[in-house]
């Protein structure tokens, strides 16, 4: 196989109506070495992103082309439209990443010294750039990694295998793609970024984290709030949209990847979230709600929170 800068490697950036931060983060492509093309899928954005696209077709030395989708379809949409649409263009590798993240400049080249189907970078917080934005749990390890110094120390030559945080500064490979499919779009938001990475882990992809490459990302707020006496995390939102579909994908998800033990395990630590350590009779109806169109295939439940 072809290796680092032997490959084609594509940007697909998914944004909505964070304008700011997409120029932020475009000019910061402009600065990364190894990079080929940045393809940037607006969806449907209303504060000027469209305009502020129709006049930039470089950063630095590297192509940046743009489309807008005709309705917004979600980062999962996003996604599936960038992914496809950068295959179409010849990649052979593709750099995923939503508008809010800031990969450092040296991040795609540390990528690039390694060879695996589904590898990224660690993801810290912005403003406290020594903590992990998205935890991660090593597999067969008990204990999540929230610190940048636990992750290195965990790694092995850099690397922590059979774990990556999924469409953050993520490489993919086309011989993936072209295995796998793309992205699940109806998901909308939340779960399609796991979905697809355990549909590549079922087809057998190299997955890993490599620990000296480092994207900024802003904090998540409450995701991973403490439930059963600290034994535990849920991750809340207080957005009902999110909720929605964290509740609808992620027991898709559990059902078709891990089983139905794993799915009823979820309904009963949301009953449990809902009822006692956030209680919420509002919140318990909606997640019965999302848990029923998840279990039936109905995937338009979510767009009644966007009119």
């Amino acid at each position: 196989m072809a290796h680092g800068l032997d490959r084609r490697t594509v940007a697909v950036v998914v944004t909505f109506n964070r304008l700011a931060l997409l120029q932020r983060l475009v000019a910061r492509l402009g600065e990364v070495e190894g990079l080929d093309e940045v393809l940037v899928v607006d969806n449907a954005s209303t504060d000027g992103t469209g305009a502020w696209l129709a006049g930039t077709t470089t950063t630095g030395e590297v192509p940046v082309l743009a489309r807008t989708l005709d309705h917004n379809k979600g980062g999962a949409g996003g996604f599936h439209d960038g992914l496809g649409w950068a295959i179409d263009r010849d990649a052979d590798l593709v750099w995923l990443m939503d508008d809010d993240g800031l990969p450092e400049p040296g991040c795609l080249m540390t990528l690039l010294d390694h060879d695996f189907d589904f590898w990224g970078p660690l993801v810290v917080d912005e403003d406290h750039p020594a903590d992990l934005v998205f935890p991660v749990r090593p597999p067969r390890t008990a204990s999540a990694l929230r610190t940048v110094e636990q992750a290195r120390a965990k790694a092995r030559g850099g690397v922590l295998a059979d774990i990556v945080i999924p469409f953050n500064g993520v490489l993919v490979t086309r011989e993936l793609v072209d295995r796998i499919g793309l992205p699940r779009e109806e998901f909308f938001i939340w779960g399609d970024d796991v979905e697809y990475l355990w549909r590549a882990v079922e087809a057998g992809a190299r997955v890993a984290t490599i620990t000296d490459a480092v994207v900024a990302h802003p904090s998540v707020g409450e995701l991973g709030t403490p439930m059963a006496f600290g034994r535990t995390t849920y991750n809340h939102s207080p957005s009902d949209l999110k909720h929605y579909c964290m509740a609808r994908n992620n027991l898709v998800n559990l059902r078709d990847y891990r089983g139905p033990l794993h799915a009823m395990a979820f309904v009963l630590k949301t009953i449990w979230f809902y009822t006692f350590t956030r209680p919420s009779l509002a919140r318990l109806r909606l997640s019965a709600s999302a848990m029923k169109d998840g279990l039936a295939g109905d995937y338009d439940g979510h767009e009644r929170f966007l009119r």
